[in-house]
């Protein structure tokens, strides 16, 4: 895999209001941006759209592995943390490019079986001027069950909460804004019949993005976050999502922690 190190995707969009718009509408929030405001933080990921035609896709309704991103011979794919550093607010109505790089493709044996980890970075450019930095990790697993593991229990001390629902409405909207055709957020037969899953899932990106909206409520614009996903939450499930200083996590309804972050 050593060959797919370094390489490059080039995408570009415009940074549409009415597309921003729609995310806030679907995620209850009352506000509406005109051209020239600032986006919201990880409101880029409804932009860049890296659209295929239906046979470059593959099983699970992701891009077929083996263009961009390497051919690592693990079938099942999930985002498993991401880290993002913001240099610049992207502006809405206003041309973006997006420059995606392969840093890093490893293997390791987990508890199931092989495992691959790609690491992509992402700079967004507007006006030729860099407004973000965005590490996202993805693993790859095989199509064998997950051995049941007790789930890690999700810290106490909280000085902010907020209950999130969540529903098979909300997570087809989200699909459709990102452009995620994963199966597992919409095809509840697919996600338990192949994938193993109670019901469908709700996109880690999703919570991710949930959580620093509430982290920008409570402590202003961010310039850093950094989170890594720890157990998938069912779209029937409520998170509870927990704020103290700097640090950030969800919460799952039995407890088990869904996500853990940090923030500056």
């Amino acid at each position: 895999m050593s060959d797919a190190i370094g390489k490059t995707q080039t995408l570009q969009d415009v940074i549409d209001p009415a597309r921003a718009n729609a995310l806030l509408a679907a995620l209850g929030k009352p506000e509406r941006l005109n051209s020239g405001d600032p986006l919201p933080p990880f409101f880029h990921h409804i932009y860049f759209w890296d659209a295929q035609a239906p046979e470059a896709l593959g099983r699970d309704g992701h891009p077929a592995i083996g263009g961009f991103i390497p051919d690592v011979g693990l079938p099942r794919r999930m985002w498993a943390s991401g880290k993002l550093t913001f240099h610049r607010p992207l502006l809405a109505g206003v041309r973006a490019e997006k420059i995606s790089t392969i840093e890093s493709v490893t293997h390791k044996d987990g508890r199931s079986g092989p495992l691959a980890f790609v690491r992509i970075r992402h700079d967004i450019k507007q006006r030729h001027t860099l407004a973000l930095t965005e590490w996202q990790d993805l693993v790859y697993r095989e199509d064998t069950p997950q051995a049941a593991v007790t789930p890690t229990q999700a810290p106490d001390g909280e000085t902010r909460l907020r209950h999130v629902d969540f529903d098979s409405t909300l997570l087809f909207r989200y699909s459709a804004l990102t452009f995620n055709g994963h199966r597992i957020h919409y095809d509840e037969a697919y996600a338990r019949d192949i994938e193993g899953y109670d019901g469908l899932v709700v996109h880690g990106p999703l919570i991710a993005q949930l959580l620093m909206l509430f982290a920008v409520e409570n402590n202003g614009p961010l310039t850093k976050f950094s989170y890594r996903a720890t157990a998938p939450l069912m779209h029937t499930e409520r998170a509870t999502l927990c704020l103290q200083g700097r640090n950030a996590w969800a919460r799952g309804p039995d407890g088990r922690q869904l996500m853990l972050a940090d923030f500056a």
